[in-house]
């Protein structure tokens, strides 16, 4: 049975919460235990029908300008992070780096948009640290702006993000996987796997 993911069930994907803390460098590619990929072929959710993906244009901690439709003929993951998170960010920022590095030569026709969800907190500065305490590749562009400017973008997403204490956000923490002609194909959770984006991307590579 395809796997489809109707808007209250992408509303409803966990939070981030304080907790313990993350690392990359302590990330790795594993494989699943058991094979159980939908009859779409991919290890995420996916979305049937595709949808187009909503626009985004911020920009990044060198205050270039990015948008989502300039990646258009790339595939691209988009997700909601802060730089201050002490738990489920810094593994979903890990493992997207993972992905990205287990793709090899590949990963330079894919592209990692973090959105902030955290306007005050995430800085420039805060960000180009960030970017090298995790070993960021080029190829992941943390996208930064004022409330305004996010939150246009959290509503087109529908992620929610609300501010507990000065370094403490809860958010909807979710990941889309784009094609190349700008629909969205794929969900993940929270719990975002390396191993499951790498087979989804190649999956899309190979029927593209």
């Amino acid at each position: 049975m395809r796997s489809t993911v109707p808007l209250a069930v992408l509303l409803a994907v966990a939070a981030c919460f304080s907790a313990g803390c993350g690392s990359s460098s302590a990330t790795k590619i594993e494989g699943p235990t058991t094979t159980s990929q939908s009859a779409s072929g991919f290890a995420g959710a996916a979305l049937q029908p595709p949808r187009p993906a909503q626009p985004i244009a911020l920009r990044d901690a060198d205050g270039h300008a990015v948008t989502l439709a300039a990646e258009r003929g790339r595939y691209v993951l988009v997700t909601f992070l802060y730089t201050h998170c002490p738990d489920v960010c810094p593994l979903i920022a890990g493992n997207l780096n993972a992905a990205l590095r287990a793709l090899g030569p590949a990963r330079n026709r894919v592209s990692v948009l973090a959105v902030s969800v955290d306007p005050a907190g995430d800085t420039a500065a805060a960000v180009r640290a960030y970017s090298t305490r995790m070993h960021l590749l080029p190829q992941f562009r943390y996208l930064i702006g004022s409330r305004a400017e996010l939150r246009r973008v959290w509503l087109a997403w529908h992620v929610l993000s609300v501010q507990r204490k000065p370094d403490l956000v809860d958010h909807v923490a979710y990941t889309a996987l784009i094609d190349p002609a700008g629909k969205q194909r794929v969900l993940y959770g929270s719990g975002v796997k390396a191993w499951q984006v790498v087979h989804d991307v190649r999956h899309l590579m190979r029927t593209a």
